[in-house]
């Protein structure tokens, strides 16, 4: 089985090869794929050197997976092509997640969806992933009626550039390349990508309409503010959930623990929480500080953390391409 890695030396590409060798995807062949400023590069993957090559060498390579997380513009552009050459493509961009033709998957969630014909497949957004994934066996039980969710977001999730800005930051280093309009260090910034007609940014309009679509209903109402912070490590969210039938906590917490991609953390006397410290280089979901909202019937607060270039990105693909492996999808 050969597989693509569609921005091979970029930060999420990086982690995607990282997985791969970690879960020993069973590949027999791996193809590195970068711009052309990073053609002829090697890198490692289990003991051997592989030159990373162009698109076009690539999908002349027909692989039968190609992992893309190279931007939105190079997917619209290539993912189509690869698709042609009868690759599966499963896409990290937010390209095709909005797009109706295509299946925007998180497997723990909705990994049923997926058929032989789907040749690609959007994965979803970070903050959206770790996010659905503790909703959906809540979804199933007691049917969500409405959920308001505030981000911490992780400067990882920017990129290379916003880590390198908050660690000049930290050094006094003010001159240094800037990935965001203010300094992040020291401070909090209330906005993630752009700002859409309606006031919200894109990254808030994302977990809106990416959760609908995941969870397979248009009926579920989601509100978010998102908010970059100065860590690595993963992103936190603080959600509150509204539901149409009543719950029990410790049914919650039992829930919960026994779904799978989830660790539940949740020992406030003992000061047990989530915290993205705890959650970086993890692949899981953690959830704690699991209470009632007592200002609303049926109404569920949780805290949520996961390592966002992992679950929120590179694993989340690569089980997506397991579970087209187990399934002979391709």
């Amino acid at each position: 089985m050969k597989i693509a890695v569609v921005g091979a030396t970029g930060l999420v590409g990086t982690v995607m090869l990282k997985v791969l060798e970690e879960r020993n995807f069973p590949l027999t062949e791996l193809i590195p794929v970068a711009s052309e400023k990073s053609v002829g590069k090697e890198i490692s993957f289990k003991d051997k050197k592989y030159a990373v090559v162009n698109m076009e060498t690539a999908i002349a390579m027909r692989p039968d997976i190609a992992l893309f997380s190279a931007g939105g513009g190079t997917s619209l552009t290539y993912a189509p092509l690869f698709a042609e050459a009868g690759t599966t493509v499963i896409d990290n961009s937010s390209a095709w997640r909005m797009d109706p033709s295509k299946k925007l998957i998180v497997p723990e969630v909705n990994a049923s969806e997926l058929s032989i014909d789907d040749k690609i497949i959007a994965n979803p957004n970070c903050s959206t992933i770790q996010m659905v994934v503790a909703l959906k066996p809540l979804h199933d039980k007691y049917r969500i009626k409405r959920v308001v969710v505030s981000t911490y977001q992780s400067v990882t999730g920017t990129g290379v550039k916003a880590v390198e800005q908050m660690m000049n930051e930290r050094k006094g280093i003010t001159d240094g390349p800037m990935a965001y309009a203010y300094p992040i260090d020291l401070n909090v910034i209330p906005q993630i990508d752009v700002f859409t007609e309606n006031g919200y940014t894109k990254e808030e309009m994302k977990m809106i309409l990416e959760t609908r679509k995941i969870m397979g209903d248009d009926n579920i109402k989601v509100t978010a503010t998102t908010v970059r912070i100065p860590v690595m490590g993963g992103h936190s969210e603080s959600v509150n959930i509204e539901f149409e039938n009543d719950f029990d906590l410790a049914d919650v917490r039992d829930l919960l623990t026994k779904t799978e991609g989830i660790i539940v953390v949740d020992d406030p006397a003992n000061l047990k929480y989530p915290m993205p410290k705890d959650a970086h280089e993890k692949d899981e979901v953690f959830v704690g500080r699991i209470r009632r909202d007592e200002s609303l019937p049926n109404t569920l607060n949780m805290w949520i953390v996961a390592d966002n270039l992992r679950k929120g990105a590179a694993t989340n693909a690569v089980q997506i391409a397991e579970y087209l492996v187990k399934s002979e999808l391709i």
